[in-house]
């Protein structure tokens, strides 16, 4: 095998065999947790991930704001019907337009969306602590070179074509 990127096949063999060894915390994923448990994003800044946290919060504020708007527009839909059924056709909610049914049908449909936005937004607190978790646990990965992955050029001198492979090594 010849030369790849400059290197010898004495120096790719120094570089695959290197082990990096780092200092394992095994309460590292538990703190990044509970720190993204009490506040969202703490703990993806104790894994100093901080390109993340602007995410949690556009994700919260997001299900938070779609909660709050569904709720503005149900209470709106609600007060207009029970102003209609307690005033009849004295009554001057602003929706005069809409019938009976269609009040209670708009009602429904804020209902049902106030509460999956609800859903989605607990969801995505959940996954906020579950991202705070896994990277932290990714963080304490053990890299070395037992585990490699390089290419290999390998020329057929018969008919001088290239072969271009990739080898994957794993050493026990």
């Amino acid at each position: 095998m010849g030369n790849f990127s400059g290197f010898s096949q004495e120096e790719l063999t120094l570089v695959a065999t290197d082990t990096v060894s780092a200092k394992i915390n095994p309460l590292a994923p538990a703190k990044a947790a509970f720190y993204s448990a009490i506040l969202p994003g703490l703990g993806q800044a104790y894994n100093k991930k901080y390109w993340k946290i602007p995410i949690v919060y556009a994700a919260l504020g997001t299900g938070i704001y779609a909660y709050a708007w569904n709720k503005k527009k149900y209470n709106s839909f609600r007060d207009a019907y029970k102003e209609r059924l307690l005033l009849g056709e004295n009554s001057h909610d602003q929706y005069p337009f809409l019938s009976d049914q269609k009040l209670i049908d708009a009602q429904k449909f804020h209902q049902r969306n106030k509460d999956l936005s609800l859903l989605i937004t607990v969801g995505l607190y959940v996954l906020n602590i579950v991202d705070a978790n896994v990277s932290a646990h990714l963080q304490q990965f053990n890299v070395n070179g037992k585990l490699t992955v390089r290419p290999e050029i390998h020329q057929n001198e018969i008919n001088y074509k290239h072969n271009v492979g990739l080898a994957f090594n794993y050493q026990f």
